[in-house]
């Protein structure tokens, strides 16, 4: 797999969160306790997971967007993690009085996760630095659906310039949100699909999207695979990788993340998604959330085994 000499330039937008995760046998009834048998501190959060995975991968990622207070834990805790992964952490804005997300993570024998989150409402309030400083020498953005609020006029103008804009969306959009026309590429999940277009089928739902946007769409299903159209609006999928998942969080951003670096490098987009199936997979063969997302070398070891076997759902 070819990719360039000089590793390409990424910004991500979003918001960090730090996520405490417990590991349980079966998620406990409403109004039951049930003990863990592991509590792991991580930092996580759906750009900062793909941030993660492309540093990885090979790319030189920078990130902006809003965290809480200078003095409050969470966000020193997070920032340390992200320079250890060499992520440029320049561009992030501060919010005086706000606090940085935390999460609380159940994770059952099966690798499932259920999740609650607090988000403070003054992070949407952030003003990002300037577009010349944020996009300068930049090769592709990846953003979070749920930063459209302060980073559409900055997403405008990357794709004025012709720097891809990949939005990994794991909500329901409104039908009038800004990112879908600013983006070029929209990886949802299957569920937020279906929510965002009102129709129960995954492929129908893309092709009811495709009216609405001019990006490249696409339907991520776990297990199932991806269903996405092609140049032609006709539906393609690629399948997901067989593998013993003990994890999915952050399997969904890690895909993000590595679909997004292959783009950056130039692959077109059946290449991108068979890498970031693959970068998937192995991410839920380990527990950590984004900070177990691969190495190049492993993605590229498992692909090349694979040569001459097609992958299957699993």
């Amino acid at each position: 797999m070819a990719h360039p000499a000089i590793a390409p330039r990424i910004l991500c937008i979003g918001i960090p969160v730090r996520d405490l995760t417990f590991r349980v046998e079966s998620v406990p009834a409403r109004g039951s306790k049930a003990n863990a048998t592991h509590l792991a501190e991580i930092c996580g959060g759906n750009a900062l997971n793909a941030a993660i995975a492309m540093a990885r991968l090979g790319g030189r990622v920078a990130f902006a967007g809003p965290m809480g207070d200078a003095q409050e834990t969470s966000s020193g805790f997070i920032l340390e993690r992200m320079a250890d992964e060499g992520i440029d952490i320049s561009h992030i804005v501060r919010i005086p009085g706000a606090a940085t997300p935390v999460s609380a993570i159940i994770i059952d024998a099966s690798g499932e996760r259920t999740l609650t989150i607090y988000r403070d409402p003054a992070l949407w309030t952030v003003r990002l630095p300037d577009a010349d400083e944020l996009l300068a020498g930049c090769q592709a953005v990846l953003v979070e659906s749920r930063c459209g609020a302060f980073c559409i006029d900055l997403c405008t103008e990357a794709r004025r310039r012709g720097i891809p804009v990949i939005v990994g969306v794991d909500r329901a959009m409104e039908l009038k949100d800004g990112l879908l026309t600013a983006a070029s590429h929209l990886l949802f999940a299957s569920e937020q699909a279906q929510e965002t277009a009102g129709i129960e089928d995954d492929g129908e739902a893309l092709k009811r999207l495709a009216k609405l946007s001019p990006a490249f769409l696409a339907a991520t299903r776990g297990p199932e695979g991806t269903i996405w159209l092609n140049d032609v609006g006709r539906l393609e999928e690629t399948p997901a990788f067989t593998v013993d998942a003990v994890d999915t969080l952050g399997a969904g951003d890690v895909f993000h993340g590595a679909f997004t670096l292959r783009v950056a490098e130039g692959g077109d987009v059946r290449e991108a998604l068979r890498f970031a199936a693959a970068a998937a997979a192995l991410k839920c063969t380990r527990h950590g959330g984004g900070l177990a997302a691969p190495q190049r070398i492993e993605v590229e070891a498992f692909l090349q085994n694979l040569v001459g076997a097609a992958p299957r759902a699993g």
